[in-house]
């Protein structure tokens, strides 16, 4: 009978000779290229060089070993009469175990000042082919990548007698799929960042943008970062200034939302966003003297646009946490947007265009250094989305679920008169939740959301922070809040602390007192008791949605509090019946939707 036949070929030479010895005092035949053959003769071990089987040299300054169909129709060949004849007419014959790893590709271009010259020179050719050929054929083949396998392997030969059998065959070739899988990630890679780096000239790229080099990850000290395709070009450029990682989480998860708001309600819209979540989103509908005055956006002497609108809505919603946040707009920046971003304090824009009068004022902010992307607005994600935490990998489907006026037909409570406003905040507040760290509540009205609570474990937790924020945001339009006397040149930033202190009735005392005592022509008498509730009764209409159903009617109960009047959660609580029946109780519309929209 025909000894089996080894076939030897590697780079990391460890295990390498204990290996070859189990293999030749099992009866296997082998055979080797290069300097493994050498290092396994030189330790007495009797093997043939490839060359023997080929009848052809190394070539190429070792660049060309392995590839040869004596090689490859005795790794291929199947267990079946066909294959059998083929090898006997070109007198090959079959090998049994590939034991082959690869250059160090990898480690090779780490190193500060290697070169694509070299970089290239570690590119194995011969060792990926014999790693997939045998691969493919582990029906019969055995294949060897990773040196830690070779004792396990020897054991199991010996104990099978010849016969590892079938699934550690079909275990080795999945590690040696995968092994050349990650290696040619390395490779693309490596060369995604010499030739498609965003940071190149264009005449230096060989071809579109596909990478682009990030300052740092979420934090300082984790470099390396990047953000980069595989395929196709990156979506987004940046005109003026770079962005960081947690810039590019606020645009893309921003823009998905802000793209979606126009597409479900045909209304230009912006949205603003901190650390993955929007402190503000809202749509184009045209701003009242009194909200013009409450988002600071009566003096400009631009004419407000759609989109100027929405942005001034979506900014004005939580002034607070939207202090150095990432713009998302649906649609080109125009110049009355950009005068209302350039007053604020705000890390970056993403929109699908700019006027060039709004990129030249938008130019100017930062001295130079703020962010502004472009995106394509014709760019569409891949269904799939993977992510990786802590070392493993996860996929899911992309969350595509559409949110529009259907999602609101099923309406449980009595009163089911759902007016067309209604239907809009409730998109509005629902949109907001799908790219809302969860669990997320959300209010809207008049096309805005109006108080968030993010990230939240307890449902009634997110309820009670984003009615309180919509509770702050609806004193903010109090008469005596809007005539605050403030001092010549107190800052818009320091106004927005100053107002948030005031309608949220903080105590403060010592250097705190003084300082804020400080901002104001003549200190103002806080807002009273009476003046709260009165102002809190005239709270209506408001649209509150949850990205999960309510577990218990307590959050029914807070919503209302914030005026309240149309409810949207999907159904599934074993309190539901109590929940619906604490809506009626209110004259609430409740919308069950069926859509859960958690997001991490």
């Amino acid at each position: 009978m025909t000894p089996p036949i080894a076939l030897l070929s590697v780079y990391d030479k460890t295990d390498l000779l204990q290996l070859a010895e189990g293999l030749h005092k099992a009866g296997v035949q082998l055979l080797g290229s290069g300097g493994t053959a050498k290092k396994i003769r030189d330790a007495g071990i009797p093997i043939q060089d490839v060359s023997d089987i080929t009848k052809a040299p190394e070539m190429l300054g070792g660049r060309v070993k392995t590839l040869h169909p004596a090689v490859h129709g005795g790794i291929l060949a199947r267990a079946i009469p066909a294959d059998e004849q083929d090898l006997a007419a070109q007198g090959i014959a079959p090998i049994s175990i590939v034991v082959c790893n690869l250059y160090p590709f990898a480690e090779t271009v780490a190193a500060p000042d290697c070169t694509p010259a070299r970089a290239v020179e570690e590119i194995d050719i011969g060792g990926v082919t014999l790693l997939r050929a045998a691969a493919k054929n582990h029906a019969r083949v055995a294949v060897l990548s990773d040196p830690r396998d070779y004792a396990p392997f020897l054991a199991a030969w010996a104990a099978g007698q010849g016969d590892v059998g079938d699934a550690r065959r079909a275990a080795l070739a999945l590690k040696a799929f995968e092994a050349t899988a990650a290696y040619d990630d390395a490779i693309g890679g490596y060369f995604r960042a010499q030739y498609a780096d965003a940071g190149l000239a264009p005449e230096a790229r060989a071809g579109p943008v596909r990478r682009i080099a990030l300052r740092y990850g979420a934090n300082p000290h984790q470099t390396p970062a990047q953000a980069y395709v595989k395929d196709g070009e990156l979506p987004f450029k940046a005109l003026v200034g770079s962005p960081g990682y947690i810039n590019l989480l606020d645009a893309l998860n921003s823009y998905a939302l802000v793209s979606e708001l126009q597409e479900a309600l045909g209304l230009p819209a912006a949205a603003s966003f901190k650390h993955v979540s929007p402190a503000g989103a809202a749509v184009g509908l045209e701003l009242n003297d009194v909200e013009k005055e409450v988002y600071g956006v009566d003096d400009l002497k631009e004419p407000l646009t759609p989109l100027a609108c929405a942005y001034a809505r979506a900014r004005g919603a939580d002034r607070m946490s939207s202090f150095g946040d990432f713009i998302a707009l649906s649609a080109p920046c125009d110049l009355a947007t950009a005068r209302i971003i350039s007053r604020e304090v705000s890390d970056g824009i993403i929109a699908p265009g700019y006027s060039d009068e709004a990129l030249e004022v938008l130019r100017k902010k930062k001295g130079g250094k703020y962010c502004v992307l472009q995106i394509d607005p014709s760019y569409k994600p891949e269904p799939i989305e993977t992510r990786q935490v802590y070392g493993i990998y996860m996929q899911q489907r992309r969350n595509d679920a559409k949110i529009d006026a259907n999602l609101f037909k099923t309406i449980v409570s009595k009163n089911k008169e759902l007016p067309e406003s209604g239907v809009t905040d409730l998109i509005v507040a629902t949109l907001a939740l799908k790219y809302t760290q969860s669990n997320s509540v959300a209010y809207a009205l008049r096309g805005a959301v109006i108080g968030l609570g993010a990230g939240q474990q307890s449902r009634i937790h997110c309820t009670r922070l984003a009615g309180a924020k919509a509770d702050l945001w609806w004193l903010r339009h109090h008469a005596r809040v809007r005539a605050l006397p403030f001092r010549a040149g107190v800052k818009r930033a320091e106004k927005a602390n100053a107002v948030d202190l005031f309608v949220g009735g903080e105590p403060l005392a010592g250097g705190e007192r003084a300082q804020w005592e400080g901002l104001f022509a003549h200190v103002p008498a806080p807002l009273g008791a009476d003046e709260r509730a009165a102002h809190m009764a005239a709270l209506d209409g408001v649209a509150c949605a949850s990205d999960a159903f309510f577990p218990f009617p307590d959050n029914v109960h807070r919503a209302r509090r914030s005026g309240v009047r149309y409810l949207a959660a999907p159904a599934g609580s074993v309190m539901d019946a109590e929940c619906i029946k604490a809506a009626d109780e209110h004259g609430i519309v409740f919308a069950h939707t069926n859509l859960r929209l958690f997001h991490h």
